[in-house]
């Protein structure tokens, strides 16, 4: 752990250069806030299938950049170890100040900051995403001694969604998916995110990567088979379009299971791989 990192977490409250909606704090939620942290506390070991998912999808990600900037990555549970040190600068956008505190002690934080951006309230909060992921330097911190600076001619920083698009309905009649295509156009950008939720564990845990997401009764059938199957359609299915998607099933509590999605869009391109994280059988 860095004392970069430790300076940087939620003490700091940084003066924003990038016009757009200001991040509020949160400390409760159902995937956020001191009862998620209590849930990976006592059962962590439960969510391993589904991180180690997670760890093949970044694995196969290559944005092309060495800047990244994370939105709600919470305490970066889901996460692989080592993987931030990928980076030369990465930014994180959180509103829980106990993720945040716990987020910068990671022994791989030595290169994180946090910033004030709402991503999520809508086109003007992507639309400061993108600002921010087009910015050059570090917008957040003065430059320091032996910090290397960046250049205009650099890549701009890849965007990483952690899992929080599923949660956040998009503004009345756009969905998440035009939205995206339009504010961050340009840019390579990621996103796990919850695609359905239920109380019936699936019958099939091993991941998934289709070269195209199906219609969502379709899909389900491959992870439950038989029977009737309550839950909710959070309204991300195939969030990057008619390109490769990949799908891996998370237990969060006993009776709290979800299909998450998992998309990667490389700007320049009609669709981007989903593998590695599984094969359709």
């Amino acid at each position: 752990m860095s004392d970069r990192a430790v300076e940087a977490g939620a003490d700091r409250e940084p003066g924003p250069p990038v016009a757009g909606p200001r991040l509020g704090w949160h400390l409760v939620g159902e995937s956020g806030g001191l009862r998620y942290h209590l849930r990976a506390l006592v059962g962590r070991a439960g969510w391993a299938p589904f991180h180690a998912a997670v760890a093949g999808w970044l694995a196969g990600w290559a944005p092309g950049t060495d800047r990244l900037v994370l939105v709600g990555p919470s305490a970066g549970y889901a996460l692989p170890p080592g993987y931030l040190a990928r980076y030369r600068q990465v930014v994180a956008l959180e509103p829980d100040p106990v993720a945040r505190w716990l987020l910068g002690r990671r022994q791989d934080a030595g290169h994180l900051t946090f910033a004030p951006v709402d991503a999520l309230a809508g086109r003007a909060g992507l639309e400061a995403l993108a600002r921010l992921a087009r910015a050059h330097g570090d917008p957040w911190r003065p430059p320091t001694a032996g910090t290397p600076a960046t250049t205009a001619d650099e890549p701009h920083a890849a965007i990483l969604f952690c899992n929080v698009l599923g949660q956040i309905e998009a503004p009345a009649g756009t969905p998440w998916r035009e939205l995206l295509a339009e504010a961050l156009a340009g840019l390579a950008w990621a996103s796990f995110h919850d695609v359905f939720s239920t109380e019936r564990a699936p019958d099939r845990a091993a991941p998934i990567a289709l070269q195209r997401p199906p219609p969502l009764e379709e899909l389900l059938a491959r992870f439950w088979t038989g029977g009737e199957l309550d839950g909710t359609d959070h309204d991300t299915l195939g969030l990057g379009g008619d390109a490769p998607h990949a799908f891996a099933p998370w237990r969060l509590a006993r009776r709290r299971h979800y299909l998450v999605e998992w998309h990667a869009h490389r700007p320049g391109a009609a669709g981007a791989a989903a593998t590695p994280g599984g094969r359709a059988p």
